[in-house]
């Protein structure tokens, strides 16, 4: 019996083990193994061959947008100017965020060009804000009050079931999004602007918004330079867009352009961030949010619109307009809280080649805590040069800075994550981040 005992368990262990090398040797038999391996390598192959359809092409020899000017220039106040202004959208309640804004460009551009300021209002201007305007502005400042059919419910939505909908917006948490003046502001920046009667003189603007500071002495006219390079849009800072804000846009914006047959372009693959869920998985991916029906995502990276200097020609255009009236039908600006700098971006990443964008990168700008602040170019800011007087204390120079008379310290050029910049601008570079390089820049500057 002991013996019995005694050999009872030693069995139970012996036949449990035995079972794991006999599983093993199955599962390691070529008629198993080899099919595994055969079907492993051709899901190997099908990611990676779907994958390389967004990888994003690299420029042979130089880069397709440098900045206009690395040191400062002597402003050409004779030069002819563009037909073009500078456009803030503000409250009279906000007369001194955009009295700050107003003195900050004029100290840093203005002075010097002298383009005309519009001012935009959904309500009539106080005389108040006017008086103020008028005695900052070098030029000429025009005060619009826009019209009440260009910020409003679309005439066919139901108001009643919108702000219910912005009103569940609020309480879910999601930003700005229970403000019904601030969906009213998205849809007007994504299309109505560009249609005003008040901006139709113009061909190009520069969007400045209340609260904001210019860092650096801007020497020369963006305008034309933004001409002569043949550029479209301009940007200072590229950040995430908020996800819970428009979780339908993205294949909204998909589907139009795959109903339109508009070719991937090389902005579009920087902008999508490939699946790497093998076919025939992939396609349940749709289902989520922030993703066309193939199951690829957007990496939700976007141009930050309150800096924008840009061709009012393209937005005005057919294809971006009709673009919009898409958007629009479908409710997504008030059902869901659409950004217009998500929308611009989409847009111009479908409709553009990426050399029409450009990255003022050597503009000192700071909006809320996020700020661009280059540093100053070795020997290049004219010290004594009577345009250029007052001279106001500027920081240091550094070696391989593009700045011009920048004020704040440019030895942190940024202040937010650089992954959505270098995302962005990867079509029109040679170079390319390493993988910690990307991770690095995914967690954050320090």
């Amino acid at each position: 019996m002991l013996r019995r005992c005694l050999r009872g368990p030693s069995r139970s262990r012996f036949n449990v083990r035995s079972r794991v090398p006999r599983f093993l040797s199955r599962l390691l038999n070529r008629h198993v193994l080899i099919p595994l391996l055969v079907i492993s390598f051709a899901l190997f192959v099908e990611v990676y061959t779907h994958t390389q359809k967004y990888a994003v092409r690299q420029p042979d020899d130089h880069d397709l947008d440098e900045p206009f000017y690395t040191t400062c220039q002597e402003p050409r106040v004779d030069q002819p100017r563009e037909s073009a202004a500078l456009v803030m959208l503000a409250r009279n309640s906000e007369l001194l965020k955009a009295l700050k804004t107003v003195q900050s460009i004029e100290k840093h551009f203005n002075r010097w060009f002298h383009y005309p300021i519009v001012f935009m209002n959904d309500e009539p201007w106080s005389e108040d804000f006017i008086s103020a305007m008028n005695a900052t502005v070098s030029g000429e400042a025009r005060f619009e009050v826009i019209p009440k059919s260009e910020w409003t419910f679309p005439a066919w939505m139901d108001e009643k079931d919108a702000k219910s909908s912005i009103a569940q917006q609020g309480r879910d948490g999601i930003m700005y999004a229970g403000l019904e003046t601030y969906h009213h502001m998205c849809r007007f920046y994504s299309g109505k602007f560009y249609t005003l009667q008040a901006l139709q003189q113009y061909k190009w603007y520069w969007r400045i918004e209340p609260d904001v500071d210019f860092h650096c002495s801007i020497t020369y006219d963006p305008f034309v330079e933004m001409a002569k390079h043949e550029k479209v849009y301009g940007f200072t800072i590229s950040l995430w867009e908020q996800p819970d804000t428009c979780p339908s846009l993205f294949r909204e914006m998909a589907d139009w352009r795959e109903k339109h047959n508009i070719p991937a372009t090389e902005l579009w693959k920087a902008s999508i961030s490939a699946s790497w869920v093998p076919w025939p998985f992939r396609s349940w991916m749709s289902w989520f949010r922030h993703r066309d029906r193939h199951g690829d995502g957007w990496s939700l990276c976007h141009y930050w619109s309150n800096f924008e200097i840009a061709n009012l020609e393209f937005f005005r255009g057919r294809g971006y307009q009709d673009l919009f009236e898409h958007l629009d039908k479908t409710g997504g600006f008030y059902y869901e809280r659409w950004g217009d700098a998500a929308v611009h971006s989409l847009a111009l990443a479908m409709l553009l080649d990426s050399e029409r964008v450009h990255h003022f990168e050597d503009f000192g700008y700071r909006h809320d805590w996020f700020f661009q602040c280059p540093a100053n170019a070795p020997g290049g800011q004219l010290p004594g040069n009577k345009l250029l007087e007052p001279d106001y204390p500027w920081s240091p120079e550094r070696e391989g800075g593009i700045g011009c008379r920048c004020e704040c310290d440019g030895s942190r050029t940024r202040n937010y994550a650089t992954f959505c910049l270098n995302k962005l601008k990867q079509p029109n570079t040679t170079k390319r981040m390493s993988w910690f390089g990307w991770l690095w820049s995914m967690i954050g500057e320090t």
